[in-house]
């Protein structure tokens, strides 16, 4: 896992899927940023290793060894573009979580509650939430998944969020699960 800065909720909802058996991987190492978030300190909670890696010079070869031994790489709130050396080490095997029905309300600078505003704002009847594959682009790799909801007419944003939020924990799971399970050996 690569990147929680907030709470570390879809982090821990894919070590909770991992240890079930549900997700056939185990979680090597959670990245943060040295923010002390909550998702750190829940890590460690956890028992999961954690590596702060640190952005600045020579982020993508630390980041690349903080990695080693892992097969996947699950991106948590992670709000940059991801080093190239990642992404070619790690070939449609890096995947990231967005609170939305991409390919709408994508790409830099949308996020977290910046999404929820934008859906509101537009009107739309629905939401929810995509796992997709990561590229040099945000937020344009394939979609592996997606989960909708219902916008109600008294949203706000917060009660979107946390609408969508239950869809993300079982959501990124279950494309995790799929994406190693369909993965051409």
């Amino acid at each position: 896992m690569v990147g929680p800065h907030g709470r570390g909720s879809n982090m821990a909802a894919i070590v909770r899927a991992c240890r079930a058996g549900t997700v056939p991987a185990v979680v090597e190492v959670v990245i943060p940023s040295g923010n002390g978030s909550g998702a750190e300190e829940l890590a460690r909670d956890m028992g999961i290793r954690v590596q702060v890696v640190l952005p600045g010079d020579g982020y993508g070869p630390r980041l690349m060894e903080a990695l080693v031994g892992c097969e996947y790489v699950c991106l948590a709130g992670y709000l940059r573009l991801l080093p190239n050396e990642v992404l070619d080490n790690f070939p449609m095997r890096v995947l990231n979580i967005h609170p939305g029905l991409l390919p709408k309300y994508g790409g830099k600078g949308m996020y977290g509650r910046r999404v929820h505003e934008a859906v509101i704002a537009a009107g739309e009847k629905e939401s929810g939430c995509s796992v997709h594959l990561v590229t040099p682009v945000y937020d344009e790799g394939p979609i592996v998944m997606q989960k909708s909801c219902p916008v109600l007419p008294d949203d706000t944003p917060e009660t979107l969020a946390e609408r969508v939020l239950m869809l993300e924990h079982l959501a990124y799971p279950e494309a995790l699960a799929k994406v190693i399970v369909d993965r051409p050996r």
